[in-house]
């Protein structure tokens, strides 16, 4: 884990890349012959001039110059194309990669990790931030390698024709690098905020956006505006501070770093006027000098967006180096039946433990209910069935084997969950249900609607089963959003389902409609239900009461009305509840 922390950019990029390696090594390839292309005919220019001084007057001679100048214009431009054509190919091939990971990591975090970040972060990282090192990764590599090597070429040709000469030439560069230095100085940490006050400013934007219904419905609209107001203000401020701060330096260093002709020309006019060189010499090192610097000046115009790069790859990674569900990629020992049981479970969310020693058993075939006050860990042992966590101590068992002893792609098939917070893909209704079974025909999709309940308010919308769900179902209501999850999950087929409150928006009338329906598609299966109306899971065969993390009761209805003061008081509550909703 350490190890791969320290990591460079580049190797995550190339073990991103896969495949696509040879693209960014044959792009650095011919990004280097271009840039050779582009300066090669500074030798040629400088012999047109010589021959112009001296006198000559054959037009063949002008004539084969410039057309390898021609020659060397059109392999430049070539090249460069070729070049950029394939490290595009490998940064698209990048960027999906990177994107295939971080959502199969996700998938494979436990949820309560996964939580600890906003769905706005996520987005942000896997969407915006990755593909803002697009242009990065496709341009500056090979442009980056072709002209941090050519200038060196370009030096060892000056410093054979007159090393004193080149020497003084170089005069301002140092004066340059101390102002670029001097530019750079807490670079470090301004970066670091600007990367910080911008993903405040993202996660305010997706915030203030999603809620901006429940926003303006309780009149919230001044200060949450003004939330995003300033968090936009301070995303523009650290940028703009921190280039006031650099521009008296860079603009020192960008005037001093190019500046070889300053020293050179004078110098160059008194050593031909005292005949240590000639004319062409002291002409060609002139046309090499300026080219000399330019590729030196691509490459530290670059480096903040190195930087950049370099900090959200390290966002990726540091997603990618969470911890996993550790789960093994082959069944060794396969369940028998559905049996679910906790021994001595504990678990916590950080550093809170909310279920203290829970010991239950759920037998296969059975309808059971959980049941308590609010935060008493209800949905918590629902999730750890679900293997979206792992106990911190303990063990939950399916058929007899632990869960963890279970590949995980082969658990999801035992479990159908259906939360309170159901969610829908903007796709048809009928693609959306399909999901609990891909291979599902139409008929089959309709037969799992009907026996939910869901045909008829289906029937009624726009177009059918070919309505589009919209944005995490935002075109339909909460009740029916529901409704078409249990559908999803029913069609799904496993031995066990879960319904975890999955009918908290559901009316009383539909809800029991559902209710009735669930138990006839669970026939011979195994059923948990956390429900917030007690008279829906009066009939379960086992009721579990839970209280502060602990199993306080368990049995019938009847036993639990006998014996369980906890759930006699919660059923009181209940039935004057519905009484005052009658009256």
């Amino acid at each position: 884990m350490d190890s791969s922390k320290k990591r460079s950019t580049l190797s995550w990029v190339l073990e991103f890349a896969g495949m696509n390696k040879s693209s960014y090594i044959f792009s650095i390839l011919f990004a280097i012959i271009s840039v050779i292309a582009g300066f090669v005919p500074y030798f040629y220019v400088a012999k047109i001039v010589k021959a112009l001084i001296g006198g000559e007057q054959n037009l063949q001679f002008y004539l084969l110059q410039g057309g390898i100048i021609s020659i060397c214009w059109l392999v430049n431009k070539a090249f460069h194309s070729i070049s950029t054509t394939l490290s595009h190919r490998a940064t698209f091939g990048v960027l999906a990669e990177i994107r295939r990971r971080l959502t199969a990591k996700l998938s494979r975090m436990p949820l309560g990790d996964v939580l600890e970040d906003s769905s706005g972060t996520y987005k942000n990282i896997i969407v915006e931030r990755v593909d803002s090192i697009e242009t990065t990764l496709a341009h500056i590599i090979p442009e980056l390698s072709s002209n941090a090597l050519v200038p060196f070429g370009i030096l060892a040709i000056m410093f054979s024709i007159n090393w004193k000469l080149t020497l003084i030439s170089l005069i301002s560069v140092p004066f340059g690098l101390l102002f670029y230095s001097l530019m750079m100085v807490g670079s470090g940490e301004s970066f670091q905020n600007t990367m910080v006050k911008t993903k405040a400013l993202n996660d305010t934007a997706v915030e203030y956006i999603n809620g901006i219904e429940v926003i303006k419905a309780f009149g919230k609209t001044r200060t949450s505006y003004e939330k995003f107001r300033v968090a936009a203000k301070e995303g523009a401020d650290c940028f703009i501070e921190w280039m006031r701060r650099c521009n008296i330096w860079q603009n020192l260093a960008l005037t001093l770093l190019p500046a070889q002709l300053l020293t050179l020309l004078p110098f160059a006019g008194l050593f031909y006027m005292q005949g240590k060189i000639d004319g062409t010499d002291a002409m060609l090192l002139i046309i090499l000098t300026l080219g000399l610097v330019s590729p030196f000046m691509v490459v530290a115009g670059h480096m903040d967006n190195l930087k950049k790069t370099g900090a959200i790859i390290s966002e990726v990674t540091s997603i990618l180096e969470k911890r996993e569900l550790v789960r093994p990629e082959t069944l060794k020992k396969k369940p028998i039946g559905s049996r679910i049981a906790f021994h001595d479970v504990h678990f916590g969310y950080s550093e809170t433990e909310v279920l203290h020693g829970v010991n239950l058993t759920i037998e296969e075939g059975t309808v059971n209910a959980l049941v308590g006050p609010s935060g008493s860990g209800k949905s918590t042992i629902a999730k750890l069935i679900a293997s979206f966590w792992d106990p911190d101590q303990g063990s939950v068992t399916y058929g007899g084997v632990d869960i963890r002893e279970i590949p995980l792609a082969t658990y999801n098939q035992y479990i159908a969950y259906v939360s309170q917070d159901n969610y829908l893909f903007d796709e048809t209704v009928m693609e959306n249900i399909r999901m609990g079974n891909p291979s599902a025909t139409d008929e089959e999709v309709m037969g799992a609607a009907k026996a939910c309940g869901c045909h008829d308010f289906i029937m009624n919308l726009e177009k059918g089963y070919e309505t589009v769900a919209g944005g995490a179902g935002g075109h339909l209501s909460g009740g029916e959003r529901q409704r078409i999850s249990i559908a999803r999950a029913m069609l799904k087929n496993a031995p066990v389902v879960i319904l975890d409150e999955a009918t908290a928006y559901t009316d009383p009338e539909n809800e029991a409609l559902v209710q009735r329906s669930v138990a006839k598609l669970v026939a011979g299966r195994t059923l948990i239900v956390i429900a917030h109306r007690l008279s829906t899971i009066a009939s379960a065969d086992r009721i579990f009461v839970i209280d502060k993390g602990n199993v306080a009761a368990q049995g019938t209805q009847e036993q639990l009305l006998e014996q369980s003061p906890l759930y006699r008081e919660m059923w009181e509550a209940h039935v004057s509840s519905k009484d005052s909703e009658v009256a």
